[in-house]
């Protein structure tokens, strides 16, 4: 069973909401499938950051996130997109297949409009360069949210399409795993925890650089003395890191009254800075051998490439399309 998921290198730290939302069921899924593949979508990042350097910053650090968090690369194929030209060649391939309408009707096109912004061909696009992603390798499954669905959804389509009008089955149909949402992650103003927001709490950021992220979660004005329902972003924060029983002991420490915003604050800060100390030294390990990250990511999108030049061989043939230069 082949696992394939991706990440733009859009900003330059993942945050809590990306760890608990997708990384740390990335980690956990290279150990229960017999092949999995987590690239970096710089391909991807060019439909809105238009700047080279950060570009290639970005990605390094999020590389760094990844292999602090826990991927392995004895055990995950991990490797960057755009070192694996074959996908920009079955992009185009697929997109021949693909009806404008299906286009018209991609989430992210439909909010860019509603947003009043002006598209460009290559966020009209998107959906096409994500289904190669997928098609490239195999991939029998693709973690995605509830919210993402519809991405998986079109690139079956497409699949479906290209296998009939040149009667083969050339593209495997993906299925979705679904990412566990029970964990819910707000940011520090209570809303969905995201970098456009700009309410983020840093994953593997230093203790100083935690602490004003944590302290600036925003609480209503009750006084410390005051009972408090245990509720809200700060409470659910927390949630995320305690056991059943510290909860418990939270809640009823905040329904009796006496317990400040602030203390909850700082005992929030001490789980969250423990909890990713281990990986915080581990990305620092890699950050001072930075060859060996891009021996890494070059490994990786070798054997990306092994699995994919058959995979698009079998696509020309298909097509009529010759011989490919080696």
């Amino acid at each position: 069973m082949r696992v394939l998921a991706g990440i733009q290198p859009t900003d330059d730290a993942l945050h809590l909401g990306n760890y608990f939302g997708a990384l740390r069921q990335f980690v956990d899924l290279q150990q229960k499938h017999d092949e999995t593949l987590y690239f970096i979508a710089d391909y991807h990042s060019m439909t809105k950051l238009r700047d080279g350097k950060q570009r290639l910053h970005n990605t390094l650090d999020v590389a760094l996130d990844y292999l602090g968090a826990g991927v392995d690369p004895e055990h995950a194929v991990f490797f960057v997109q755009s070192d694996v030209p074959e996908v920009t060649e079955v992009t185009w391939i697929l997109s021949t297949v693909t009806p404008m309408g299906l286009l018209e009707r991609a989430h992210s096109y439909k909010d860019a409009l509603a947003k009043g912004e002006t598209p460009n061909h290559g966020l009209f696009t998107y959906p096409v360069l994500m289904a190669a992603d997928i098609l490239l390798y195999h991939s029998d499954l693709v973690p995605v949210g509830q919210d993402q669905k519809q991405h998986l959804e079109m690139t079956r389509d497409m699949a479906t399409s290209f296998n009939h009008h040149y009667g083969e089955e050339v593209f495997k149909l993906p299925e979705p795993y679904i990412l566990d949402s029970t964990a819910v992650v707000p940011g520090t103003d209570g809303r969905k925890m995201s970098k456009s927001y700009g309410n983020t709490i840093p994953m593997l950021a230093s203790p100083k650089k935690t602490k004003k992220a944590v302290m600036g979660i925003v609480t209503d004005s009750t006084p410390v003395e005051d009972p408090k329902e245990p509720q809200g972003a700060l409470f659910d924060l927390y949630a995320l890191f305690a056991t059943a029983e510290e909860r418990e002991d939270l809640a009823a420490r905040a329904r009796a009254g006496g317990l400040g915003y602030g203390h909850v604050k700082q005992e929030l800060l001490a789980k969250v800075v423990d909890y990713f100390e281990p990986m915080r030294e581990r990305r620092a390990d890699f950050e001072r051998r930075p060859d060996d990250v891009r021996d890494i990511l070059a490994s990786g999108a070798a054997r990306a490439r092994e699995i994919a030049r058959p995979v698009l061989d079998h696509c020309r043939r298909a097509a009529g399309l010759g011989t490919r230069t080696p």
